[in-house]
């Protein structure tokens, strides 16, 4: 006989899964699409990642990625193709070049909600998916145009299908959890490079190994698979090694193995580093999480065959955290791939914990914990935006964040309150909804403040060049490179005295270009006869400025910056 809750979990054309697939999209596409393109592009990396598909389009070349006309070989180009499609679709905006990460962030969502589902059962599910689309760091990568949260989803999925398709008896169902396994995969390496299959791989072969879970894999339709990964991954890596006889050295030993093993990145980071992250980024879920692992592994070591499909989880958060940890280049976003995990895990034990006579004692700590965040957070909004000097924020800045700050640390003090009180009123339940309804609100009030907290850029003075220069003139930065001026500008610049992250090494007709000159022939270009625009940092400029034998016209300025001319 058929349990009802197995019988949901079988049930994949079951109307109440059309139901949940299309209320997730409308609510978590408006949460993370709501006033996306409000606020500038930030500098580096999303000036980064919105130029390479500009110069894609412009040039159309969509093999050998471009930073600046310099070719760019840190990266495969999935998201920018991705991001090239939305520039066509929907022209040059702050929207369409975050849509890739929000559409990924929504992607997300569902699989996990479908992973759930399949594992815990319907009200699993959901909250899986409200445990993740809530998550401090996923909103926040969400919303920022940058690869970590492509290659996470594609990462997630192909581990989601791994598991899913070893739960599948031999037959249709089972291959094609196979086959997604194989093209998400490949999909993952066009994003990011051998991580998408490597650390996905790990993973699985330590789950297999460490639980003698062997007799499951087969059959794992390896042939058609790699066939299947090779078809997706293979040709842009093969016809970019063809484009670029410097390619492959600097992308298989510099970007995947020197990144990893040496400080040749030049982002370190502590041991405890991703610790702090992932307690930070899982809130408003934090407190829930000791209790959901020790659920999912209950028994132990002693039972860990009994609990192999958990403990699959446990396996993906703990080799991803320390291969990330271990890395000698470190940045926030690098551990969201556990973040699925992390709400699968969350997401099936709440269900059960809704459901029982001692919930509220379950939950005490989880509930009690995100009281306590949304005091702590209000506490510090309003200390912040009332003493801005305590995090190096100007007066005027501060000025503008007061109304949506004092709006925020409202939200979070009333939701922190009325979720303990619906929690002993109304019971669990009711506290979980508003819980996430405190989160949802936070995070729309947020985006009114986010114009406001991000770092100012050049896009003022870029639209100014745009607006004046003519065709002939040079458009120039000095001493260094503003990665959101050229996509805003639509052109790329010539740049004094600085390399940053081009990579002029790999680019002989860059190189040979004159593009990129030192401060002598800076000198001499800016007495000829032409017109030249120059943008820099205002801080570079007081040794330029205080030689009275340069002369100049400025022409803008922004907070940080100024657009200078040698002509009028």
């Amino acid at each position: 006989m058929v349990s009802p809750e197995n019988s949901d979990l079988r049930a994949a054309d079951s109307p109440s899964w059309t139901r949940d697939l299309l209320l997730l999209t409308l609510a978590f596409g408006a949460l993370f699409f709501f006033r996306l393109g409000s606020y500038p592009l930030s500098n580096p990396d999303e000036g980064r990642y919105a130029e390479i598909p500009r110069e894609m389009v412009a040039s159309g070349d969509y093999v050998t990625p471009r930073l600046n006309g310099v070719v760019y070989f840190e990266k495969p180009p999935l998201v920018y193709w991705t991001t090239a499609v939305c520039l066509k679709l929907f022209g040059p905006s702050e929207w369409s070049m975050r849509a890739t990460p929000a559409l990924f962030a929504l992607a997300g969502v569902l699989l996990t909600y479908a992973a759930g589902r399949r594992l815990h059962g319907r009200e699993a599910g959901l909250l899986a998916a409200a445990v993740l689309g809530t998550s401090i760091l996923w909103f926040v990568i969400a919303r920022i145009m940058l690869l970590d949260m492509a290659v996470s989803v594609l990462m997630s999925a192909t581990l989601f299908c791994f598991i899913l398709g070893v739960r599948e008896a031999p037959g249709a169902r089972r291959r094609w959890w196979f086959y997604g396994l194989y093209v998400s995969a490949a999909l993952a390496t066009l994003t990011k490079g051998l991580i998408g299959f490597l650390v996905t791989g790990a993973v699985m072969f330590l789950w297999l190994l460490i639980f003698n879970q062997w007799k499951r894999l087969r059959p794992l339709h390896l042939p058609s698979g790699i066939a299947l990964f090779l078809l997706f991954a293979a040709p842009w890596h093969l016809l970019a090694a063809q484009a670029n006889e410097t390619w492959a050295h600097r992308y298989f030993v510099y970007e995947h193995w020197q990144r990893f093993t040496t400080p040749a990145a030049s982002r370190p980071g502590a041991w405890h580093y991703f610790i702090w992250i992932v307690l930070a980024g899982l809130i408003p879920w934090t407190g829930f999480l000791g209790s959901a692992v020790r659920a999912a592994v209950r028994g132990g070591w002693a039972k860990k065959n009994e609990h192999a499909d958990a403990w699959f989880f446990v396996v993906w958060i703990a080799f991803i955290f320390l291969f990330f940890s271990k890395s000698h280049s470190k940045l926030a976003p690098y551990i969201v791939p556990i973040f699925p995990a992390l709400a699968v895990v969350i997401g099936g034990w709440l269900a059960p914990a809704l459901r029982a006579e001692d919930g509220a004692k379950r939950m005490r700590v989880g509930l009690g914990g995100f009281a306590i965040f949304c005091g702590l957070l209000a506490l510090a909004l309003c200390v912040v935006v009332m003493n801005p000097a305590l995090v190096r924020m100007s007066g005027e800045q501060a000025l503008a964040l007061r109304i949506p700050a004092f709006t925020m640390a409202g939200v979070l003090l009333s939701g922190g309150g009325f979720t303990l009180w619906l929690a002993k009123v109304r019971g669990v339940r009711a506290a979980v909804t508003g819980l996430v309804t405190t989160m949802v609100l936070f995070f729309l009030i947020l985006t009114f403040a986010a114009p406001h907290i991000s770092k100012p850029g050049t896009r003022a003075l870029a639209e100014m060049v745009t607006a004046r220069a003519k065709p002939g003139d040079r458009v120039l930065h000095y001493h260094e490179f503003f990665h959101d001026f050229t996509f805003y500008a639509r052109r790329v610049v010539d740049v004094v005295a600085f390399k940053g992250e081009l990579e002029l090494e790999e680019d002989a007709a860059a190189r040979a270009s004159g593009r990129f000159m030192d401060e002598p022939k800076f000198r001499e270009l800016w007495a000829g006869s032409g017109r030249v625009w120059a943008v820099a940092r205002k801080k570079d400029l007081k040794p330029l400025f205080g030689d009275a034998t340069f002369r100049y016209h400025l022409i803008g300025e922004t907070r940080d910056h100024s657009l200078f001319s040698n002509q009028p």
